[in-house]
């Protein structure tokens, strides 16, 4: 992967007919994703190359995707949680967090 931007194109036509059939898969779902504005991870990217290589497999992906957004979500959760907690003594009559 160079950049960020894995060349699915050199799958295509030069991969093994699996390798073909996962990066033709993998490049119409980022394409798609375009479409709607939206740009994928770098380590999205990094897991299509894995699948598309045979290193991983799609329910792996598909695994590891959904460990990765469990953990931003507890992240997240965690970090508005000690927001609102942490408040100013002479600011809290007012409601306001620091």
């Amino acid at each position: 992967m160079k950049d960020g931007y894995i060349n699915f194109d050199e799958y295509i036509r030069q991969g093994d007919p699996a390798q073909r059939e996962r990066a033709e898969a993998w490049s119409v779902a980022i394409g798609l994703q375009a479409v709607d504005g939206l740009q994928v991870s770098d380590y999205l990217l990094e897991l299509a190359r894995r699948n598309i290589e045979g290193e991983i497999t799609i329910d792996e992906v598909i695994e590891l995707l959904n460990e990765r957004d469990a953990k931003k979500s507890r992240l997240n959760e965690y970090t508005s949680y000690t927001r609102i907690e942490a408040v100013d003594p002479i600011e809290s009559k007012m409601g306001r967090p620091i």
